[in-house]
């Protein structure tokens, strides 16, 4: 049966923006204002995201902040999107999110990738093994025995977090993780909020490969999007220069804290710039909310997605505060 807008979740990827001229502690305290905003309107999940040495993000203590901000909310689940397993011990992350677990039980969320998060340099810094990577489907299943129920005479166990049963995705923006995702009857997330070159592609491949499991019988595949909303078209495209400048820098080898938005970006990048930042938001929807909810009325038919998972970046946080509304509204959903 063909999906609907209305008919599925939305949640909130947040990388705890630092704006141009803002701090840390702010971006932490819009950070939970927006997961507060989010619970409000009826968002399912509020994900935050591992990165390291990057100017413009703010949430490399992922769990420590996932903590923070699920006790300051109340019903929204709230999870990494994600930890990049690699750069840590499964034991560790196991103990780390069964300690969340206990501390908000039934609201935690594992999303798991294996990207470093950050450029070689910074991995070396981080201890990673730079062939971490390889040993990705051995190190997730460690982790998944490591949250299940144990037996007494098992010499390791992560405690906290044995038989806490945390909820554990795989996260992807090509088609490995969709596949070992479905391999192990996992749900699994798309990252076409900035690479959705393979999207198709790793969707049918984890829909036609799934094995069902104990908790997940169906596959599950939330797909990560970009919104840019506001009152008009021409609104949402200026508001959008913020994360197409912050992009540029980053192709550029300069990575940026988030920039005011400008009126164009004419003059402000080459032709292959332009083409680059383009196709990093190759799904993007941006406008007014006649145009957002028609777009994503279009993406969800061509996805077929069972959950969105919405990306916002702003420079202003009440503008973020407002595109989410938007969306919020054009699905029919609301406090």
């Amino acid at each position: 049966m063909a999906k609907s807008l209305a008919d599925i979740p939305l949640s909130v990827l947040d990388l705890s923006p630092i704006i141009e001229g803002g701090t840390v502690a702010e971006s932490f305290r819009n950070t939970v204002s927006l997961a507060q905003h989010a619970e409000k309107l009826g968002y399912n999940r509020f994900w935050l995201a591992e990165h390291h040495n990057m100017p413009g993000i703010a949430s490399a203590a992922t769990s420590v902040l996932i903590g923070h901000v699920a006790g300051k909310t109340e019903t929204i689940r709230v999870g990494s999107g994600g930890i990049m397993l690699p750069n840590h011990s499964p034991l560790v992350i196991a103990e780390q999110f069964g300690t969340l677990e206990a501390l908000y039980p039934g609201r935690i969320d594992l999303g798991l990738g294996r990207a470093p998060g950050t450029d070689g340099k910074t991995s070396r810094a981080l201890g990673r093994d730079m062939n971490a990577a390889d040993d990705f489907p051995q190190q997730v299943q460690q982790l998944l025995h490591y949250l299940a129920d144990t037996e007494m005479s098992e010499r390791i166990k992560a405690i906290p977090g044995a038989g806490s049963h945390v909820p554990v995705w795989l996260l992807g923006s090509s088609t490995f993780s969709a596949q070992l995702a479905a391999y192990l009857g996992l749900p699994f997330a798309f990252a076409s909020h900035f690479a959705p070159q393979m999207l198709h592609e790793a969707l049918r491949l984890y829909r036609a490969n799934f094995q069902p499991s104990e908790n997940w019988p169906e596959p599950h595949a939330m797909v990560g999007v970009p919104v840019f909303a506001a009152e008009t078209d021409d609104e949402a495209k200026r508001l959008a220069t913020s994360a197409q400048q912050q992009i540029l820098n980053l192709i550029r080898h300069t990575p940026s804290q988030v920039p005011p938005p400008v009126d164009t970006m004419v003059g402000r990048w080459s032709l292959a710039e332009q083409s680059e930042v383009q196709r990093f938001f190759g799904a993007a929807i941006m406008g007014g909310p006649a145009s957002v909810k028609s777009q994503l009325e279009e993406f969800v038919a061509s996805t077929q997605a069972d959950e969105l998972i919405i990306h916002a970046q702003f420079y202003r946080h009440e503008d973020r505060l407002r595109s989410y509304e938007i969306v919020a509204e054009a699905a029919g959903k609301g406090s």
